[in-house]
C-alpha cells in the first residue's frame, strides 16, 4: 500500500505561481511512477505531468509545458509540482497519484496508477 498526502494548493491570482507536494509513504518501491491530474467542474480527470522515481524522466501535458514543472526529492519521498504564470483554466482539484507503470505511453492514463492523493484544489481569479 502507498499512502499520498498532497499539499499546497489554495487561491492565487492570474499570473501568479503555486507549489504542491506529494509526499508517499508505505510500500513506494511498488509505484515506480508519480503523476499530478487534475479535474474541474464537469469536465473529466487531466493529465498534469508524471515523473519516475528512478530516472527522473518528465512528463507533460503538452498544453502546460513551459509553465508547470516537476520535480522529485528522493529522500524525502516527495513529488513537486511548481505552477507558474497560472490561468483561471487551471482551476481544478489536483491529484497526485502512483503506480508500476513501465510503459511512458500510459502515464497521462488514469487508470493505470493505483494509489491516489486526497486532491487539493487551486483557484486561480483573475
Amino acid at each position: 500500500q502507498v499512502h499520498l498526502v498532497v499539499s499546497g494548493g489554495g487561491l492565487v491570482q492570474t499570473g501568479g505561481s503555486l507549489r504542491l507536494s506529494c509526499a508517499a509513504s508505505g510500500r513506494i518501491f511498488s509505484s515506480n511512477v508519480m503523476g499530478w491530474f487534475r479535474q474541474a467542474p464537469g469536465k473529466e480527470r487531466e493529465f498534469v505531468a508524471a515523473i519516475s522515481w528512478s530516472g527522473g524522466t518528465t512528463y507533460y501535458a503538452d498544453s502546460l509545458k513551459g509553465r508547470f514543472t516537476l520535480s522529485r526529492d528522493n529522500a524525502k519521498n516527495t513529488v513537486y509540482l511548481q505552477m507558474n504564470s497560472l490561468k483561471p483554466e487551471d482551476t481544478a482539484v489536483y491529484y497526485c497519484a502512483g503506480g508500476p507503470i513501465y510503459y511512458s505511453g500510459s502515464y497521462s492514463n488514469p487508470g493505470k496508477y493505483d494509489y491516489w492523493g486526497q486532491g487539493t484544489q487551486v483557484t486561480v481569479f483573475s
